[in-house]
């Protein structure tokens, strides 16, 4: 492919992808804005524990989404459009099976959750809530992550971003309506959330209104084989997604121990802005994938390299872009998120945005590389990143930091993990 034909794919691609990861990482944002504004600290401390669930909920939506329309671009770039098919109906398999584990989950063990999570008797209802909710809207959420990588990967990122932009809009605007003029607490918060992914799909629903879609869904008896190859290739976006809600949970143990719930609700502020920070870095490699697959089902090497030099520069422009600012507005920042003008939480929050932010280029490289090798099946390679940075390196960094540098090594250990797995 041509240099110039191909940036202006890569920038029709990516940039769209970007705008819309963007909005679809503001659905938690919103909730932590509004809920720091109508429920204070303890609000904030409920949603941070509550998270995890909503993360691992994401990451099997992603799983299935970016591993069956990985699949589903290789064999169309391949001619195999039965088999692209058969990827579809494999992927829309396993998403009613997850959606029905999730909402048993939901139902009867969500109080069981709150309580593993770490929520005391002043928040627990809070936590439990927001969990119960959560799971109960699993399979809306799953859907609408899984069809939001098939749409883009059939040749509609403007759907696609559409979709996600106008979910995330509709959380904001929901979450404004149900905790204040309503008054509904955290309920409101995560109903909002919960009902985002159902006007998304909606948006969706114009790829097959308008006859658009080249998948189709097959009644024909579901292939472990290739069931197991969908979940192999997108494993790595769920270790990135679960990774980050284990992480949170061992950060608010050794913070809970070092600074109390004050400590958790300011670690809440920056894991939540680090959702957003991350969200580019996902919507960089999610746009690529769908043109690298096709190179790859093409045999296009060259253009596959190139995508690739194109991907990494722009993260690193963004980078030095969104860590200056971080540098330059801290305070006002992490005012946004502090309505009770709690000063402990401005002040450890401000330090760690300084210092847990430094990790971005490292984390940026390693999810655009990761997001590389899931694009030309090489499945391995991508996990390994995703399990140094998510399991094996940062939880004993954590522990180790904390131990040594008090709550400012709880901040440096994210940064030290991604620098070491870029290294690897």
């Amino acid at each position: 492919m041509e240099k110039k034909a191909l940036l202006k794919l890569f920038i029709r691609y990516v940039i769209l992808n970007i705008c819309g990861m963007i909005g679809l990482s503001c659905y938690i944002l919103a909730d932590t804005f509004f809920i720091s504004r109508g429920l204070g600290a303890n609000g904030l401390a409920a949603l941070n524990l509550a998270i995890p669930v909503y993360s691992f909920v994401h990451g099997s939506g992603l799983m299935l989404g970016m591993g069956g329309a990985t699949k589903y671009a290789i064999y169309m770039g391949q001619r195999e459009s039965e088999k692209a098919d058969g990827s579809y109906s494999n992927v829309m398999y396993a998403m009613a099976v997850l959606s029905v584990i999730f909402v048993i989950m939901g139902v009867f063990f969500s109080g069981s959750l709150a309580g593993t999570l770490g929520a005391d008797e002043e928040i627990f209802v809070m936590t439990e809530t927001y969990i119960r909710v959560i799971l109960l809207f699993s399979p809306v959420f799953i859907m609408n992550d899984s069809l939001l990588c098939f749409v883009r990967n059939d040749g509609n990122p403007k759907l696609s971003m559409a979709a996600m932009l106008t979910g995330s809009f509709s959380n904001i605007i929901l979450d404004y309506v149900f905790i204040f003029p309503l008054h509904m607490g955290i309920f409101g918060a995560v109903l909002a959330t919960g009902l985002a992914p159902v006007i998304s799909l909606f948006v969706l629903s114009g790829h097959w209104i308008t006859g658009k879609n080249q998948f189709h869904f097959k009644k024909a008896m579901p292939s472990l084989k290739l069931a197991g190859n969908i979940i192999s290739l997108g494993i790595p976006a769920l270790i990135t997604e679960v990774a980050s809600g284990i992480v949170m949970i061992i950060f608010n143990a050794i913070i809970l121990r070092l600074q109390g719930k004050i400590g958790v609700a300011a670690y809440g502020v920056v894991a939540n802005l680090s959702l957003v920070v991350t969200s580019v870095y996902t919507g960089i490699a999610q746009g690529i994938q769908p043109m690298m697959s096709r190179f790859y089902g093409y045999g296009d090497v060259k253009s596959i390299r190139q995508t690739l030099k194109y991907a990494i520069r722009l993260m690193l422009l963004i980078s030095g872009g969104i860590y200056l600012c971080f540098l330059v507005w801290s305070g006002p920042v992490v005012e946004l998120f502090n309505n009770e003008h709690n000063m402990q939480l401005q002040r450890i929050a401000e330090t760690g945005l300084t210092l847990y932010f430094t990790a971005i280029p490292f984390a940026g490289f390693n999810i655009v590389i990761a997001t590389y090798f899931t694009s030309m099946e090489k499945a391995l390679p991508a996990q390994l990143i995703s399990l140094l940075r998510g399991f094996i390196i940062i939880i004993p960094m954590a522990f180790l930091m904390s131990f040594l540098y008090g709550m400012k090594g709880v901040w440096l250990s994210y940064p030290l993990t991604e620098s070491v797995v870029t290294l690897v």
